[in-house]
């Protein structure tokens, strides 16, 4: 499904269920010893996920451990983005002299939680949503929203060590293209981002891959 909104020169896997062949390093068991099973899962397939994508560029397996914000630390050259919900594991990868950087999300099919949507996004995309959704009713575009803004903050991140909140960007969609622009509204390196979307399966996806290597 990511390989449907990503570039060809990103490489990505992804499983919908969580194959008993999956595998984790030590440093990243020890860092879930304590974690519910529902955690240790999705923990566990996102990183199977990683190591294939990783493996069709030709890195060996290594351990994926957070860094910085939590934001996964890829081996050297390497940019990179994982995500995870109920129902579907994903990552993506690619070289940095090709990509600066990637941003995934998936969320599950369905409304947003009571009050959530007023806590990330303004008068104005409420108003684009509206919009939206009197146009293709059958798409949750509210909970795209949200995806879409999680796919803005994980390339932001990793590019400027800053955190991003929901009010930092401004995301509207085209729903024919079925892409998005982020607007930002903070100083920075970008003034505006631009995205792909999926949905299918009962799965919302978005992605960045913004191109030019890491300077």
């Amino acid at each position: 499904m990511l390989e449907r909104i990503l570039p060809p020169g990103v490489r990505t896997a992804y499983t919908r269920t969580d194959p008993p062949e999956a595998e984790i390093f030590p440093a990243e068991a020890a860092l879930i010893a304590n974690a519910v099973a529902k955690r240790r899962n999705e923990f566990t397939t996102v990183r199977h996920c990683a190591r294939l994508a990783l493996a069709e560029l030709g890195v060996p397996p290594v351990p994926i451990l957070p860094g910085v914000r939590g934001a996964p630390v890829w081996p050297d050259g390497i940019v990179g983005s994982m995500t995870h919900c109920v129902g579907y594991r994903g990552a993506a990868v690619a070289r940095a002299g090709e990509t600066r950087g990637i941003g995934i999300d998936a969320e599950v099919h369905g409304p947003l939680p009571e009050g959530v949507l007023d806590l990330v996004s303004s008068e104005q995309e409420r108003a684009h949503l509206a919009q939206l959704a009197r146009q293709r009713p059958s798409v949750q575009w509210e909970r795209l929203l949200f995806s879409a803004k999680e796919s803005v903050y994980k390339v932001w991140s990793p590019l400027t060590g800053e955190w991003l909140g929901f009010e930092g960007a401004a995301v509207t969609f085209d729903p024919a293209a079925e892409t998005f622009s982020a607007r930002l509204l903070v100083d920075g390196p970008f003034e505006t981002l631009a995205g792909r979307f999926l949905v299918d399966g009962g799965i919302v996806l978005t992605a960045i891959a913004l191109g030019g290597p890491v300077r």
